[in-house]
C-alpha cells in the first residue's frame, strides 16, 4: 500500500480550542511576539518542539503503575539501568531530570574552563552549558551543511579535516568532542557511521574523550540504514549499538527518542569521572538511583527506549515528516534538504529575502504561522544564536504519536496561505532579552 498509516490506535483524546485570527493577534501581542510565552490552551497545532511533547503508549502507562518510589535502589531504577546499559553498552548510568542537567554535570566535572569543546553543532542548551562552565563551544560542521538546498545524505557530519587541524593546533586544550545525533541546528540532519568512525580515530590519536548528544539516536540510526552504503541490511538496534560503541559516553534527553515526557541520563565508561558526576548529581539532582526523577518516570523511559527502535514506528515517523516537507515544497517554501526525522526546517532567510537577518526573518515567519492558523513553531537562527547564526530557520517539530495526517494537512494549508502573502511580512526587533538563551524569554515588537 502507498499509505503508511499510524501504527497505533487512539485510546484517549484531548480537545483543541479553536481561536480566531483576531484572538490570536491579541494573544501574540500580549506574549510580546514570542510564542514561548503563549499559553498552550491558545495553540491549535503545537510544533514548537518534539521534546517531551509526545504521547506515551499503553505499555508506558502500564509501566508507570509499576513505578517503585523507594528513595534508594528502587525496582524502577534497576529496570531503567538494565535497558540503558543494554542499549548503550556504557558501564555507568547516571539518571537526570532532563538532557541539559546531564550536560551541566558533564561539563562541570570535565573541567572545561579555559578549554574548547568541539561539536558538529552544539544545540542551544549545550552551548550555554559549555559557556557557563567557562569553556568555549566551537562548531565544525561539514561543508555540505552550509547549503540548505543541497540534498547531501549526511549533513550532520563533523568536518574531520577541520577537527584534526583543531586537535593539532590546540593540543592539550580540547576538553571534549561531542557529536550531536541527529544534528538539530543543521536541520535534523544525520551523522554517518563512517564519520563517527573517523572522529573516533582522531579522538583516540589525540587522547580526547568523545561523547554523543544522543537525544535522537534512533532517528539517526534509521537514516544511516536508509542512506549509508552497506547499512541497508542491518537492524536499527544494531546500528544504534555501533554508534554508542564508538563513543566514550553520551548525554541524552529522554524527552526525544526516549518517548517520555521528562527525563534523561548521562552514561560513560570512565570510573573516575563517573564518581565525580555522581557527587554532583547527589548535590543538585538527587540520589544516584533516581537522579531527579520519580520511579514511574524511570519505568516510562525504559519502555520508551525499546519502543523507539520499532521499525514500523520509525517508518511512520519519517513518512510523516516527508509528508509535511512536500507540503512546504509545493508552495515554494525552501526547506533544509533532505528532511530529517523529527522536524521540517523552513529556510526563512531564503524564503523572505526582503527581511534582513538583523530583522529576524525566522521570527517573522514564526509569528505569521501563529496568526494565520494557530500553529506554534520555533526560530533557529539570529534570535537564537545572534550574529553567529549562518541560517535563519523555522523548525516545525512534530511531536511523537500525537498528530494525524489531517492535522498535518491543516498545517500545509496554513503554510500555503502564508506563502501567498510572504512579501507582505515584516521583520521584528528585540525590546528586552536575557544574557543567555534569549529566545526563550525575549520580548519583541514588529518593525
Amino acid at each position: 500500500m502507498k499509505t503508511i498509516i499510524e501504527p497505533f490506535r487512539i485510546k484517549a483524546v484531548e480537545p483543541i480550542r479553536m481561536t480566531t485570527r483576531a484572538e490570536r493577534e491579541r494573544i501574540l501581542s500580549t506574549a510580546k511576539y514570542n510564542p514561548f510565552k503563549i499559553a498552550a490552551r491558545d495553540i491549535l497545532i503545537d510544533l514548537l518542539t518534539d521534546s517531551g511533547t509526545g504521547a506515551m503508549s499503553a505499555e508506558q502507562w502500564a509501566a508507570i503503575m509499576r513505578g517503585d518510589e523507594s528513595y534508594a535502589g528502587s525496582e524502577s531504577w534497576f529496570r531503567f539501568e538494565k535497558v540503558v546499559r543494554a542499549l548503550t553498552g556504557f558501564k555507568h548510568i547516571i539518571p537526570t531530570h532532563q538532557g541539559r542537567a546531564a550536560e551541566r554535570i558533564l561539563f562541570s566535572t570535565l573541567n572545561v574552563r579555559g578549554k574548547i569543546v568541539v561539536s558538529n553543532h552544539h544545540f542551544d542548551t549545550t552551548r550555554a552549558n559549555v559557556a557557563a562552565a567557562g569553556g568555549e563551544p566551537i562548531d565544525l560542521p561539514c561543508a555540505e551543511s552550509r547549503d540548505t538546498a543541497e540534498p547531501h545524505p549526511f549533513k550532520g557530519n563533523i568536518d574531520t579535516a577541520a577537527l584534526e587541524t583543531r586537535l593539532k593546533t590546540r593540543a592539550g586544550n580540547v576538553a571534549l568532542i561531542i557529536v550531536t545525533v541527529t544534528d538539530n541546528t543543521a536541520g535534523g540532519q544525520p551523522v554517518s557511521l563512517a564519520n563517527l568512525r573517523a572522529v573516533r580515530k582522531l579522538a583516540t590519536e589525540h587522547g580526547v574523550p568523545l561523547f554523543l548528544d544522543a537525544a535522537r539516536f534512533a532517528e539517526n540510526a534509521w537514516l544511516i540504514r536508509k542512506r549509508e552504503s552497506g547499512q541497508a541490511g542491518r537492524s536499527v538496534r544494531g546500528i544504534a549499538h555501533e554508534m554508542f560503541s564508538l563513543a566514550d559516553g553520551c548525554t541524552m534527553s529522554a524527552k526525544k527518542d526516549g518517548l517520555a515526557n521528562i527525563g534523561g541520563f548521562l552514561a560513560l565508561n570512565d570510573d573516575r569521572l563517573a564518581a565525580l558526576e555522581r557527587d554532583v548529581l547527589i548535590l543538585t539532582e538527587g540520589f544516584p538511583t533516581y537522579g531527579g526523577l520519580a520511579g514511574r518516570d524511570l519505568d516510562a523511559i525504559a519502555v520508551g527506549l525499546d519502543e523507539v527502535l520499532d521499525e514500523d514506528y520509525l517508518r511512520y515517523r519519517f513518512a510523516s515528516t516527508a509528508y509535511l516537507a512536500r507540503a512546504c515544497r509545493n508552495v515554494g517554501f525552501p526547506i533544509v534538504e533532505p528532511p530529517g526525522g523529527h522536524a521540517v526546517y523552513i529556510d526563512a532567510r531564503t524564503a523572505l529575502p526582503h527581511i534582513a537577518p538583523a530583522a529576524l526573518p525566522g521570527q517573522a515567519l514564526v509569528c505569521e504561522l501563529y496568526l494565520a492558523g494557530g500553529i506554534r513553531a520555533c526560530e533557529i537562527g539570529t534570535l537564537m544564536f545572534g550574529d553567529a547564526a549562518t541560517h535563519d530557520l523555522v523548525r516545525l517539530a512534530i511531536p511523537r504519536r500525537v498528530y494525524t495526517q489531517s492535522h498535518i494537512d491543516y498545517v500545509g494549508e496554513v503554510i500555503a496561505d502564508v506563502a501567498e502573502r510572504r512579501n507582505a511580512l515584516r521583520g521584528y526587533r528585540i525590546l528586552r532579552e536575557p544574557a543567555t538563551l534569549r529566545h526563550f524569554t525575549a520580548e519583541l515588537a514588529p518593525m
